[in-house]
């Protein structure tokens, strides 16, 4: 029907009429994320908090206390589980930007990892529209330019896009090679 989070919700009865709408429970829902984030906070101080239910960790120098980045997004993970009974996707990447994108892919209950030396591949046949900043009117704009992925984006030169998308150049020129 076109929903997806983060809809209004009228915007998404009149998508689908027929939808059946569940009162929010505001207060619980705010403190299973206070309880997310105590556990996320076990495991690094530097927690960046995205909304109630997402967050990047930085846990760059904890590897030698609690193993490898990815063996923290299990033990995450398992605890999430274990402790407040949700699934968690999870990320595991070199910046915020990979992060964000791994964690999408697998939902509801996904752990990607993005090597370094695999940015390239990964990106490469994802959809320009998962590009941060592409949206409903700069999507259109790609697509005149025969930009349907990242791959394809590689092709454009900073001139090319500012002449495009203006001071969104140097964003998307970073972004479709991974650099965050």
């Amino acid at each position: 029907f076109g929903c997806h989070s983060a809809i209004p919700m009228a915007a998404a009865i009149r998508l689908c009429p027929q939808a059946v709408v569940v009162k929010p429970r505001i207060e619980r829902y705010a403190e299973i994320s206070r309880r997310v984030f105590e556990i996320l906070e076990q495991f690094t101080p530097l927690v960046e908090p995205l909304s109630v239910d997402e967050a990047f960790l930085d846990v760059t120098g904890c590897e030698r206390f609690l193993g490898p980045a990815e063996h923290i997004a299990r033990v995450v993970k398992d605890r999430v589980r274990s402790e407040i009974r949700l699934t968690a996707s999870v990320g595991v990447a070199p910046n915020k930007f990979l992060a964000k994108l791994a964690s999408e892919l697998q939902k509801p209950d996904g752990l990607v990892v993005v090597k370094e030396e695999d940015v390239a591949s990964f990106l490469a046949p994802l959809p320009i529209s998962r590009l941060w900043g592409v949206g409903k009117a700069t999507l259109p704009e790609f697509e005149r330019l025969c930009v349907h992925t990242f791959g394809d984006a590689l092709g454009l030169s900073l001139g090319t896009l500012r002449q495009h998308f203006g001071e969104a150049d140097e964003q998307f020129f970073q972004l479709v090679r991974g650099i965050d």
